[in-house]
């Protein structure tokens, strides 16, 4: 038995809108294990780097998670996982106990607290060093970290002994770091100083370890010139989804959704297993292409079109929802694939098959909406440098880009834009972090930013290109490439 074209679309319908850790729940039925991440989660490794939406704060909130935790340690074959205590060391939620929000670090570094003091604050209240625990104030805390250097070592030590007879790593966890503060270069010091405190507490002691969740431009803007921080670098893990792991995580939500279609689903695509509290896919269906291909296939056909002159469906999706590093965000594809539902049931619902081809393209037009915003948010200057070329084809020579830059004087366009946010986070009530603009504004060393974050892709011709999640919606065209999403 297997499921009809619109029984397909109800149960993509079922595929939750957001996979957001920071507004959805994270239960055993939703959480899937991509084989990529296993190495993130070590407890021996420090930093994970990782773009917007790849799942930093998914498993930042998973690992504090008695349950989730137990489904990593077997899924990943990580024991470890099982003698860890967790600690948030900070995070997007609101958690005054366990670490001071943006506005009192604000306070605290304007009275002239170092950030390194802060977070050893921080790394003793969440080991319950009475010393630490008995202040009411992280004002105090700090200060008393900064007053007995010490004392605090000897906490360390002590909590060090007594992990080690039990048997135990104490593992705080560091997540969102663009929100410690409002101001770039501020969140940048404390960022520096929590990978400083990492190191020094992966130096000295044997099990008491950070974890600390990154963007990857984040990373590359820190001035890392504290002794033995190669280390560090050297030993970072990257968060990163493969083609087989965005179908493997795709067929898992529809798998494991809320509809009566879900068993239908499970029944037709191989013997899934009942594992904590959710559905687990054969491992062909999360690892062999050329079985999830032939399942996609069930669900949108084989071709882009008539025939297999415009692509193939399965790979077609990934390679138009990738930015110029070949990454892509699960969020973009299942936005992309719910979207598609949607549409071909509004628009295509005689089709033979669940997705139409042209409802697929635009559900990538949607996804390269929701991609731009994304970046927008996070890296605000990025926007002022491709919206001037709007209008032009790609790929497009390096010249035309920088003589379009001229025309425009993105050099001011950049000073203003970055005026214009410290302005606005002055009127704002609730502020938002002003970003860091460019390393310079030299049209080269604005291009090469632009390639290492993943905006420009340089072909092997020389010319630049942009990939389609952002070129739709940034409105450059591409010939028999996927229309733009024209600006309203």
């Amino acid at each position: 038995m297997s499921l009809t074209p619109h029984q397909y679309r109800e149960l993509l319908a079922a595929i939750p809108s957001t996979v957001d850790a920071d507004t959805s729940p994270i239960d055993p039925r939703t959480l899937f294990t991509p084989s990529s991440h296993r190495l993130s989660l070590d407890p021996d490794v420090t930093i994970v780097r990782g773009g917007r939406g790849v799942g930093k704060s998914v498993w930042f909130q998973a690992l504090q998670k008695d349950q989730l935790r137990e489904l990593a340690a077997e899924e990943y074959r990580l024991p470890q996982l099982r003698r860890i205590v967790p600690h948030p060391g900070h995070g997007a939620a609101l958690l005054p106990a366990r670490y001071p929000d943006a506005d009192t670090i604000r306070a605290m570094l304007d009275r002239g607290a170092e950030p390194r003091d802060i977070w050893y604050a921080v790394v003793l209240q969440a080991l319950e060093v009475p010393e630490v625990r008995a202040l009411p104030k992280w004002s105090a805390r700090v200060e008393w970290v900064r007053d007995n250097p010490e004392d605090r070592a000897g906490a360390l030590a002590r909590a060090d002994e007594e992990a080690e007879r039990a048997g135990r790593t104490e593992l705080v966890m560091f997540d969102a770091l663009e929100r410690t503060h409002q101001e770039r270069s501020q969140a940048d010091r404390l960022a520096t100083a929590i990978l400083r405190v990492a190191l020094e507490l992966r130096m000295m002691t044997r099990h008491l370890r950070a974890k600390v969740f990154i963007r990857p431009d984040m990373l590359n803007n820190l001035s890392l010139n504290f002794a033995d921080s190669s280390k560090l670098i050297s030993n970072a893990a990257e968060l990163t989804w493969t083609r087989s792991n965005l179908y493997g995580l795709f067929f898992h939500q529809l798998g494991n959704a809320e509809s009566d279609h879900a068993e239908v689903f499970r029944s037709s695509t191989g013997r899934w297993r009942e594992s904590q509290h959710r559905y687990v896919a054969p491992d062909a269906l999360t690892g062999d292409r050329e079985r999830q291909n032939a399942t996609f296939i069930a669900i949108a056909g084989p071709y882009m079109g008539q025939n297999h002159r415009k692509g193939h469906t399965y790979t077609w999706l990934p390679n138009h929802l990738a930015d110029g590093t070949d990454q892509i965000s699960p969020r973009s594809f299942l936005e992309a694939l719910r979207r598609a539902g949607e549409s071909s049931g509004a628009q295509h619902a005689g089709y033979e098959h669940a997705l139409h081809w042209d409802a697929i393209k635009k559900g990538v037009q949607a996804a390269s909406e929701t991609r731009v915003g994304e970046l927008t948010e996070d890296i605000r200057w990025v926007p002022v440098t491709i919206k001037p070329l709007a209008g032009k084809q790609v790929p497009i020579s390096q010249a035309d880009v920088a003589a379009r830059w001229g025309e425009v004087d993105l050099p001011k366009l950049l000073d203003e834009h970055q005026r214009a946010q410290s302005s606005e986070q002055g009127r704002q009530e609730t502020k938002q972090q002003v970003s860091a603009g460019p390393r310079n504004h030299r049209a080269e060393s604005l291009v090469e930013e632009l390639i290492e974050l993943g905006v420009m892709k340089r072909r092997t011709s020389g010319m630049l290109d942009l990939p389609d999640i952002y070129r739709i919606t940034f409105d450059l065209g591409r010939k028999g490439g996927v229309p733009r999403v024209r600006p309203n």
